[in-house]
């Protein structure tokens, strides 16, 4: 049986793995940071030496709070959490022989690859490069700091990287893109990947579980969808028509250059392509149809 070791357990994504993991019965050591330093090397060894754990996962990370123009003041924090925490784990799991998986992010990217055959737009594969970055000079600071943690790990061995993309559930959170789609004064109509939370734990876990190959794997829920049309779904929904009711409006900027004025970083809206995934027989729910679910099963206060 595996026993996982997993850091970042306190966070919106690693809770998630704690809840995934303690369903399936699986051994799992989450430690605090006041129990292992995160960025210091022989504090990882002594714990993976004394658990012995046959995977390790790594939901830790700077995303910024409330959103990411908070990164812009802690750049410091968000570099050793992005780019610098990965490139240590990777050498210690090497040394090791450890097997392991990092969340990354969808958050490289901008735009799409144009439109599909029947007007899809087609989303960026594995191997595109970014561009939304340092390299490329029009990103914020977050997607920096996550892109050159996806190059840190370019020649790391036995290692998946998990790419999230706007996660959601029906579970209300400040984390989660529901959420503050009900709470944002205006909101900006954009096209977007999604990942919904607990769908993109147990895929993540499934490539580890299958013995995929190691690598990046975009794991966002199939298809795209608007800032528009989510507010629909959630119109649709009994919580949406209860919230109209009671006078909720849903305020749209006019357009980007609006928006941009009152944010300080720019922000990544894209698409990405799930294909890899798939080609694996590891399935997600489309990204419509998995928001429609949440919304229709939406819980206004956050599960105890």
């Amino acid at each position: 049986m595996d026993r996982i070791v997993l850091f970042g357990g306190s966070g919106y994504v690693g809770s998630a793995f704690q809840r995934y993991l303690r369903r399936r019965e699986l051994p799992c050591v989450a430690p605090s940071r006041k129990e292992v330093g995160l960025l210091h090397p022989e504090s990882i060894a002594r714990l993976l030496d004394e658990v012995k754990p046959t995977f390790l996962i790594n939901a830790a990370g700077y995303t910024g709070r409330p959103n990411v123009d908070a990164c812009e003041d802690h750049k410091d924090e968000c570099l050793l959490g992005n780019a610098v925490l990965p490139g240590v784990l990777a050498r210690v799991c090497a040394e090791r022989g450890l097997p392991w998986g990092h969340v990354s992010s969808g958050c490289l990217y901008t735009g799409d690859r144009g439109a599909g055959p029947n007007g899809e737009r087609l989303g960026f594969r594995e191997e595109d490069p970014p561009n939304f970055c340092f390299r490329t000079n029009n990103g914020s600071f977050y997607s920096g700091t996550k892109a050159l943690g996806e190059e840190i790990l370019a020649d790391a061995g036995s290692c998946y990287l998990w790419r999230l993309r706007i996660p959601f559930s029906e579970v209300d959170s400040s984390k989660n893109y529901l959420t503050k789609l009900l709470r944002y004064d205006r909101l900006l109509d954009a096209r977007n990947s999604l990942s919904q939370l607990d769908d993109f734990v147990r895929a993540a876990f499934e490539c580890w579980e299958r013995r995929a190959p190691f690598g990046i794997y975009n794991v966002v829920n199939p298809g795209s969808v608007t800032t528009r049309e989510v507010i629909e779904l959630l119109k649709d929904s009994p919580f949406g028509r209860k919230l109209v009711a009671a006078g909720k409006r849903f305020v749209f900027f006019s357009g980007e250059e609006e928006f941009r004025k009152v944010t300080r970083a720019p922000r990544s809206n894209c698409v990405l392509d799930s294909a890899k995934l798939l080609s694996l027989g590891i399935v997600l729910e489309e990204v419509h149809e998995a928001v429609a679910r949440a919304w229709n099963q939406w819980q206004p206060e956050a599960a105890t």
